[in-house]
């Protein structure tokens, strides 16, 4: 169900529902479509009743097609927009959480936005795209309801780029998407890694009775300060190689103690994009998403792209 003939590279899927959500998720998409030079594959998984309707009607033999309301809307909103891209119109069967996957097995970014039709306004995150992004092929964006004006009038472009790191556990594909972004946006990379501070021994000796119980020590200066410097030396490590292979992106880096999902939310208040990686495989082979991303999908100001790891097959080759 197309209306443009695609170019053959990976596009950019936006999934759309006609809710408001949806429809900043579709504005995002198409900036940044235009910005990667992509198409654009507006996807729309149709209710359970048109569904159902249409299976009836196909059942009694030839017939025209039903229409898609909600993709109707959403064409005329984009063509009234303009786009530089090719666009591509596709109504799908199916639930969301396969049909949308589905769609994007090639893709270049899976957008969606953080809620759609129904559920409870209170939500920050509808469970739509928590399943996406533990199961998506490809990265997944996803457009915060409530996200900065400033991040939104900017569209794709607009604001740094904001790389949760974690020396260790960080696969590269998360890194190599983080400074891809910030090269094809023309803004800056900040790599943030936030680290807890071991306790201190004496915080766990068990008072004999809690009227002699006392308030643990803090941390000491110096304890802190060595525990940054190994840190940062360990980020520098890490990021040197992606550094040489993407001269053009100016970076910083930052590296301090405190919980990482905290202060991705934070510096998401002035951010563009927050880049964090899916991370965990459960032992029977199924993805899981990791703590840190789960809350800073449920909370960051801007738009969070969770990259997937590469696949184990892929990985093995």
């Amino acid at each position: 169900m197309s209306d443009t003939n695609t170019a053959s590279e990976p596009p950019v899927v936006v999934g759309v529902d006609g809710s408001e959500h949806s429809l900043r998720a579709l504005e995002w998409a198409l900036s940044a479509a235009e910005h990667l030079g992509s198409p654009l594959v507006v996807a729309h998984v149709r209710s359970d009743a048109l569904q159902l309707g249409a299976a009836r009607i196909a059942s009694l033999g030839p017939s025209p097609e039903l229409p898609d309301a909600v993709m109707g809307a959403v064409r005329t909103v984009v063509e009234k927009r303009g786009h530089s891209m090719p666009v591509r119109y596709e109504s799908l069967d199916g639930s969301v959480t396969d049909a949308l996957p589905a769609a994007a097995r090639v893709a270049r970014l899976l957008v969606t936005g953080s809620r759609g039709h129904g559920g409870f306004a209170s939500l920050l995150l509808g469970s739509t795209s928590r399943t996406l992004a533990a199961t998506a092929p490809c990265p997944l964006v996803v457009v915060p309801h409530e996200a900065r004006a400033a991040a939104l009038e900017g569209g794709a472009e607009g604001g740094r780029v904001l790389l949760g790191l974690h020396p260790e556990e960080t696969p590269d594909e998360v890194v190599d998407f983080a400074f891809e972004a910030a090269r094809h946006r023309g803004v800056s990379l900040e790599a943030v890694t936030a680290f807890r501070l071991p306790p201190q021994p004496t915080s766990l000796v068990v008072a004999p009775a809690p009227a002699l119980q006392v308030p643990p020590p803090l941390p000491l200066a110096d304890d802190a300060e060595q525990f940054v410097r190994e840190a940062e030396r360990e980020q520098e490590e890490r990021l040197r190689p992606f550094a040489e292979r993407w001269p053009e992106v100016g970076f910083v880096r930052t590296v301090l103690p405190g919980d990482a999902a905290g202060v991705l939310v934070e510096g998401s208040r002035d951010a563009g994009l927050v880049v964090v990686g899916r991370h965990h495989r459960h032992r029977f082979g199924s993805l899981l998403i990791g703590s840190v991303a789960h809350a800073v999908l449920h909370h960051a100001h801007c738009p969070v792209a969770v990259v997937p790891p590469v696949p184990q097959e892929r990985a093995r080759a």
